[in-house]
């Protein structure tokens, strides 16, 4: 038969006690942190999708050499 999981308010409460420390141990980064993170994201989204635009557009125009 299928065991049945121990559901108890005690075991419940220490695993919410125990998350409850777990994100206390989280560092949050500060706003010069976070902006700057955020700037380097963006910039290398754009850098990268610069980049795919400019291979796209040499294939498309070798193949459109070749055919």
């Amino acid at each position: 038969m299928a065991d049945k999981k121990d559901t108890s308010p005690a075991l419940q409460r220490s695993w919410f006690q125990e998350l409850k420390h777990e994100f206390g141990k989280i560092t949050w980064p500060g706003k010069t942190v976070l902006a700057k993170e955020t700037g380097v994201v963006l910039c290398s989204a754009v850098l990268l999708g610069a980049l795919i635009v400019v291979v796209d557009w040499l294939l498309n125009m070798a193949l459109q050499f070749i055919w």
